[in-house]
């Protein structure tokens, strides 16, 4: 294993290529510096609590570190060539399991490897399914998998035996399903199967047998995330039944596993709950509620069933909890819109927090970066709506404007570091970044006010959205329209349905033709979409109706297409649909195909790139006349 510093890996990332290395290429030179921002994320405790492994892209890539947990020098585990996803230290201590997407597409692999580097094992077959890490028994023994290796159409469990090396199917699943826990002894997992998107349950199972035994009915729709108690004989959970606000909660098991009635233990009327860890001696549950997009932390006391310490936090999202096996620390991850990623931990009984690791940001003083303000709004027909807005330095009115979409569709924009939007801004382009009806974070309520033939008024928030960013001084002649996956979906439809309000667009990746979609996604991506969008075998009219490519010949927009060649999510058809089209028009369009990237851009090389594009494309289109551009 390779002794590194971050201070050394500053000079690994300074080498990496780059899209300008020139000197006077001003706008080339700020995005380098504000792409290569590094993030660590996914901590995880040794079995001694002495140590912590992460996942940090400081070296260009996302790839394993050590670190000792009081912080210092970290250790870089992993070298490869593919970036890595989450890393999860064996509750023996001699193993971290993690996933790689090779050439940054959706099948993953998991892999095995020694906290010093060595003994790099793959547990998945490599070829072209899709695999997933799921969680430890809790004696290290046994790892479980999710993978569609039965059948490209569903996402299967298998339980792993460190020992004789087999991996054994456990749990067949429709669409898709993944153990959230298993028990100490590894007898028992804890089915999470999503019915629908937007619809889960959650099972307890038989390990040896796979008797399934269902613990949470309820009328759909429904979420649900669950973890063991140490003794294995309640399962303490996330929860919206009968509810719209997902709360705290416990279900007892009888020595049978017969659930009882689902006990909330911590609910609020003015956020909901986005994760939560129990601690391995079952006195403590560290909470994180979600408030509009902001995290808000407490630990919360499971004898009591109180709370037991609020956490203020130094910026405004965490995640990515794991306590030692002490409970005296619990490891996460802190960011915001102007603090990258990093390493925290927090001790447990006084409250103090500290800070482990300090990712690069070269060049950048992050005290100039931009904070943004909620904005609160009404839709179309007076649905309230929300967004974050990132208004430049240099003017307080009448500045060009990018409306930013998120993915998903249930995703939520919250007000965490992005690189492409601190670059429009240092270019005095603000960002407009909403959360339209079908985000999260807002209740089941909301997440599912675009659902089907709903999506029509999801699209129709596009046009309220612009309202809002020109009554929060945005430039109405200078708006841009900009979004990644159903964010693309996003773009592509406000180009298509309200091409008057648009200067420029840049789709990233993005869904543009649901019939496509359904026919060249992976399969059991298609198996769980149908609700959402609609069924291709029943409503294909729908979908039809629904998709911007039957739009794009209203685009007027000069519009940036960025895919990547290996994404099997949203197919590389998908770009070309909308290119070609434009093309044909003479729309001016750009085309930028990454040939080793999946869906999304991971290494350095190509996120500098596309950024560095957006960003040109962006001030290339909204100067006013007369301005210049780098």
């Amino acid at each position: 294993m390779t002794r590194i510093s971050i201070a050394l890996a500053l000079a690994v990332v300074a080498c990496l290529p780059a899209a300008s290395q020139s000197p006077g290429d001003d706008l080339a030179g700020m995005v380098g510096r504000m792409t290569r921002i590094g993030s660590a994320s996914s901590p995880t405790f040794s079995a001694d609590g002495r140590r912590l492994a992460f996942v940090s892209n400081t070296s260009g890539l996302p790839q394993i570190w050590v670190v000792d947990a009081e912080g210092g020098w970290p250790d870089l585990v992993t070298g490869l060539d593919d970036p890595v996803g989450f890393v999860s230290w064996s509750p023996g201590g001699s193993s971290l399991a993690f996933t790689l997407a090779p050439v940054g597409g959706m099948n993953e692999q998991v892999y095995l490897v020694r906290p010093d580097g060595t003994g790099l094992k793959r547990l998945t077959r490599g070829g072209r399914e899709t695999n997933r890490l799921g969680a430890w028994s809790g004696d290290g023994k046994r790892l479980s998998l999710g993978s569609n290796t039965r059948s490209n159409d569903a996402i299967d469990n298998y339980v792993y035996d460190l020992a004789s090396g087999d991996a054994r199917l456990v749990t067949t699943n429709k669409g898709t399903g993944g153990y959230d826990d298993l028990t100490r002894d590894g007898s028992r997992a804890l089915l999470n199967r999503l019915v629908s998107r937007g619809d889960n349950n959650l099972f307890l199972v038989d390990v040896a047998t796979g008797r399934e035994t269902l613990l949470t009915p309820h009328e759909p729709p429904g979420s649900f995330t669950g973890r063991f108690a140490p003794d294995g004989r309640s399962v303490y959970l996330a929860t919206d039944k009968g509810r719209d606000l997902r709360a705290f909660g416990r279900v007892s098991l009888d020595a049978s596993g017969a659930p009882g009635a689902i006990e909330v233990l911590k609910a609020r009327d003015d956020a909901e709950l986005s994760g939560f860890e129990v601690d391995h001696q079952g006195i403590t549950a560290a909470l994180v509620w979600n408030v509009a997009g902001r995290s808000e932390l407490e630990l919360f006391d499971l004898k009591k069933s109180s709370t037991k310490l609020p956490v203020p936090l130094p910026a405004e999202i965490v995640g990515g909890l794991d306590f030692s096996r002490d409970g005296r620390r619990l490891a996460m991850t802190i960011s915001g819109a102007a603090t990258p990623s990093n390493i925290w931990t927090l001790e447990t009984t006084m409250g103090a927090l500290k800070q482990i690791t300090r990712v690069p940001h070269p060049g950048v003083d992050l005290s100039t970066l931009v904070r943004p303000s909620l904005v609160t709004f009404k839709g179309h027909d007076g649905e309230p709506l929300s967004a974050w807005l990132y208004r430049p330095a240099t003017a307080a009115r009448d500045f060009a404007a990018v409306l930013s979409f998120h993915g998903g569709p249930e995703g939520q924009e919250r007000p965490g570091f992005n690189s492409t939007y601190q670059a429009l801004l240092s270019r005095g382009i603000g960002v407009f970044a909403p959360n339209v009806r079908g985000s999260s974070g807002f209740g089941k309520r909301f997440v599912n006010l675009d659902n089907g033939a709903l999506r029509e008024n999801g699209v129709r928030d596009i046009k309220a959205c612009v309202e809002a960013a020109v009554a929060a001084g945005a430039d109405p002649k200078r708006l841009g329209i900009m979004g990644g996956s159903y964010g693309g979906y996003m773009t592509m439809a406000g180009l298509g349905d309200y091409p008057e309000l648009f200067a420029a667009g840049a789709n990233l990746f993005g869904v543009v033709n649901f019939e496509t979609f359904f026919k060249h996604t992976e399969p059991w991506m298609a198996a769980i979409s149908t609700i959402e969008y609609g069924d291709p075998a029943t409503q294909a009219d729908l979908l039809r109706r629904l998709s911007p490519i039957h739009k794009v010949d209203r685009v007027v927009a000069p519009t940036l297409v960025l895919h990547g060649a290996n994404d099997t999510n949203v197919p590389v058809v998908e770009a070309e649909q909308v290119v070609e089209s434009l093309k044909r028009r003479r729309v001016p369009v750009e085309y930028v195909l990454f040939a080793d990237e999946g869906h999304g851009f991971r290494k350095l090389p190509n996120r500098v790139r596309s950024t560095l594009e957006t960003v040109r494309w962006f001030e290339r289109y909204l100067k006013p006349a007369g301005g210049t551009s780098q």
